[in-house]
C-alpha cells in the first residue's frame, strides 16, 4: 500500500497509537537517542543517525532475567521474569538499522527462540525513514547488500518529499497503523512517484564509500589467521569496546547473579551486553585467554562479521552503518581493514 502524508498531519497519526508505546530519536545533550515519547510534538525526524541503534529497545543493554529467594524452611523459590510487553512502534529507524534486527533474529531464533528477545521482538512495529542522504559520511550500506531506502525488516517505510512523506506499508502491522489514521492519508500522484524516484537514484550516488572487493573478503580471511595485519591495525586500539557497542548487530552478552544488598537471601540474575574486545571477554576459569591480545580481538570481530556469520548465514554480519568508524577515538577504519583483507597477498 502506497500512500502519502502531509508532514503537519504526523502529530495527529501518532496520537491515535494511544495504545502503543511510542519511541523515536530525539536530541539529548548535542546526541540523538531512542527513547519513549509521550508527546508527538516530540519527535524529530530532522535527523541523519542516532548514536546506539533502536537495538537497544528490543535487546536492551541490561535485563532482569529471574529473582531468586531463599529461606530455610523452604530452600530457593525462582522467579522468571519474561518481558510482559505492550505492543510498541519505533518511528524513524534507518533502513540499516532495521536489516541488523533482521540478522540478530537468526542468531535469536532458530531451532531455540530466545524469548526474552522474541516477547518484544514480535510486540515491536518499525517504521522506517529513507536516507535521502547518508546518515553519515561512512555509511557504505552499499557494500553490504544494503540500500538507503531498503525495506528489509520494516513495516512501513517513509520517505522525506519536503512538506510530505511517502508512506509504504510492508507488512500486516504496517497496514494496522497507517488504518489507525486512513483519513489523514492520500494516494499519492504521479508527481509523488517521480519525486521518489529521482530522491532514491540521487541517495545513492551520494554513498561515497565502500568496500572495493568486498567478495573477497570471505575466502581471503580463511587464508590469513595469523597474517600480520591484525598486529598492525589493533596497535592503536585502546579496547574501549566502542565499536562492538555501537554496533546495530553485535549481540554478545553475559549472565551474573547479583545479591541484595540488603539481604544474603535475595537476589537477580541478569543479562547484559559484554564486548569481544574487552581483555576478559574469553578468560577461562582455568586462567588461560585464548585471545589475550588486541590483535586476536579485532580478529575476531573481523572474522565474525565477514567469515563465520556468511558461512553459517549467508549474510554479511554488518549493514554499513558507519557507526564503529565515525566514533572510533583512534581512527580504526573497517573499511580501510576490509579493503587490505580483500588485498592480501596480492
Amino acid at each position: 500500500m502506497e500512500k502519502v502524508l502531509a508532514k503537519k498531519s504526523f502529530p495527529q497519526w501518532v496520537k491515535t497509537l494511544s495504545s502503543y508505546k511510542i519511541f523515536a530519536p530525539i536530541e539529548k545533550e548535542d546526541l540523538w537517542s531512542y527513547e519513549l515519547i509521550e508527546k508527538p510534538e516530540q519527535i524529530n525526524l530532522d535527523y541523519l543517525n542516532t548514536v546506539l541503534s533502536p537495538k537497544k529497545i528490543i535487546f536492551p543493554q541490561r535485563e532482569v532475567y529471574l529473582e531468586f529467594f531463599a529461606s530455610n524452611e523452604e530452600g530457593i523459590e525462582v522467579k522468571e521474569l519474561l518481558p510482559d510487553e505492550k505492543p510498541s512502534v519505533i518511528f524513524g529507524v534507518r533502513p540499516c538499522d532495521a536489516k541488523a534486527l533482521t540478522l540478530t533474529d537468526k542468531v535469536f531464533g532458530g531451532d531455540f527462540e530466545d524469548l526474552y528477545y522474541w516477547n518484544r521482538r514480535k510486540q515491536t512495529a518499525l517504521v522506517g525513514l529513507s536516507c535521502s542522504t547518508p546518515p553519515s559520511p561512512n555509511c557504505f550500506c552499499l557494500t553490504v547488500d544494503g540500500s538507503p531506502f531498503s525495506k528489509d525488516g520494516l513495516d512501513v517505510l517513509m520517505t522525506d518529499l519536503g512538506d510530505k512523506y511517502f508512506v509504504e506499508t510492508l507488512t500486516k502491522k504496517g497496514e494496522q497503523l497507517v488504518n489507525s489514521a486512513k483519513t489523514l492519508f492520500k494516494a499519492p500522484t504521479e508527481k509523488d512517484k517521480k519525486n521518489l524516484a529521482k530522491i532514491q537514484q540521487d541517495a545513492k550516488k551520494k554513498i561515497t564509500r565502500q568496500v572495493e572487493n568486498i567478495k573477497k573478503v570471505p575466502p581471503q580471511l580463511k587464508e590469513m589467521f595469523d597474517s600480520p595485519l591484525w598486529d598492525e591495525e589493533s596497535m592503536s586500539c585502546i579496547q574501549c569496546g566502542i565499536c562492538t557497542y555501537l554496533c546495530p548487530t553485535c549481540h554478545c552478552f553475559d549472565i551474573n547473579d547479583e545479591i541484595d544488598s540488603s539481604s544474603p537471601l535475595k537476589g537477580k540474575r541478569i543479562r547484559t551486553w559484554d564486548n569481544c574486545q574487552f581483555p576478559d571477554f574469553t578468560m577461562h576459569s582455568s586462567g588461560h585467554n585464548p585471545r589475550p591480545d588486541k590483535a586476536s580481538r579485532l580478529r575476531q570481530r573481523i572474522m565474525h562479521k565477514f567469515q563465520y556469520f556468511v558461512e553459517l548465514y549467508k549474510n554479511y554480519q554488518c549493514t554499513g552503518c558507519g557507526r564503529c568508524i565515525s566514533q572510533c577515538p583512534v581512527g580504526i577504519d573497517i573499511i580501510e581493514v576490509l579493503d587490505k583483507v580483500s588485498d592480501y597477498g596480492a
